[in-house]
């Protein structure tokens, strides 16, 4: 008996598929269907591209974070007192703040790359508790447990005004995370990306091909920092307002929650996670405002008992073993008597 089927491919294709044009098409619809909820779907745009930056260190290089927030937050800050101290041109001061958390990335990439799991896991959470706490103490220039207030953008590009409802800024943040999530998955397909997923699945083999480990981790975590300062950065501007909690461990934990529901390794994954999350939290924040903890505890253990490889990977499971099930048999032919 024969079996004949295609092989499934692993790794992403850069060319876009119907069901992916489909998936991407959501978010514009959303925002006709619930218009009252466009400030949910905005934050979810927000939060999925820092979830996609952590993607990057962690699906890709392997390396735990517990610190992304500590990129967020100072991107955040730095598009936020950009605007108040004058700088209200909202796409170059997108850059800037991804520029600057670039560069942050690029600097404690040398004390991240060192040790192994638990010491990067270590490092990480302390550089979030050391800009956790600079923030908290330069109270003046960052409002401190007030917040920072006071963000006004000037129209985007000249012409859409930031209005009350959020209409530009809804479709600004959808704007950049086509393109964050464009950028990146050219990059997983590009050969540092794959060789990021060498050094995640064998860091001992790849200096016996010539490659340079730690170089290649470090430039990982520089665009995971460069890409969630960017998410923090959307975020001051669409929300005009920056607390001092877009810099806590509890920010971090929450984006690795959101990446483990919708699975490492595939950015399709942080993008489904974050909605999981965001859209999970605030129907039990509604439902049981006192111990939704509970129940959002209880969903990941489940994903993570009974869905090997998140959400994505459990649809990918699935859908291969229909695929299977499905396959077309070719028996041989008996010879005729």
């Amino acid at each position: 008996m024969t079996i004949r089927f295609q092989a499934v491919q692993k790794l992403a294709s850069p060319r876009p598929r119907l069901a992916e044009i489909v998936f991407w098409l959501l978010p514009a619809a959303l925002y006709f269907l619930l218009p009252f909820d466009r400030a949910l779907v905005l934050s979810l745009m927000t939060y999925a591209i820092a979830v996609l930056g952590l993607d990057l260190v962690l699906g890709y290089a392997g390396i735990v974070s517990l610190g992304h927030a500590a990129f967020f937050g100072i991107g955040a800050y730095t598009a936020g007192l950009l605007s108040v101290h004058g700088w209200r041109e909202p796409l170059s001061g997108l850059l800037i703040a991804g520029a600057l958390t670039l560069a942050i990335g690029y600097l404690t990439s040398f004390l991240v790359v060192r040790g192994k799991d638990l010491t990067r896991l270590m490092v990480t959470l302390g550089i979030c508790l050391v800009a956790y706490e600079i923030a908290n103490r330069m109270s003046g220039v960052t409002g401190g447990v007030d917040g920072l207030s006071g963000i006004e953008m000037a129209p985007l590009l000249g012409v859409f005004e930031f209005d009350f409802f959020g209409n530009t800024a809804y479709w600004y943040a959808y704007a950049v995370l086509v393109i964050v999530f464009v950028a990146l998955k050219f990059f997983a397909s590009s050969p540092l990306g794959l060789s990021l997923r060498a050094i995640r699945e064998g860091v001992n083999r790849m200096p016996a091909l010539g490659a340079s480990v730690n170089n290649r981790l470090q430039v990982a975590f520089t665009l995971s920092a460069g890409i969630a300062g960017i998410a923090g950065g959307l975020m001051a501007q669409t929300t005009q307002f920056v607390g001092v909690d877009s810099l806590s461990v509890t920010r971090s934990a929450e984006f690795l929650v959101m990446l483990v529901l919708g699975g490492t390794g595939r950015l399709y994954g942080a993008v489904i996670g974050t909605a999981v999350f965001v859209v999970a939290h605030d129907f039990l924040n509604d439902v049981d405002p006192v111990y939704w903890e509970f129940w959002m505890g209880v969903l990941l253990m489940a994903v993570v008992f009974f869905l090997r490889g998140g959400l994505t990977g459990g649809a990918s499971d699935l859908a291969r073993f229909i695929a299977l099930k499905g396959l077309p048999i070719s028996r041989k032919r008996e010879p005729a008597e």
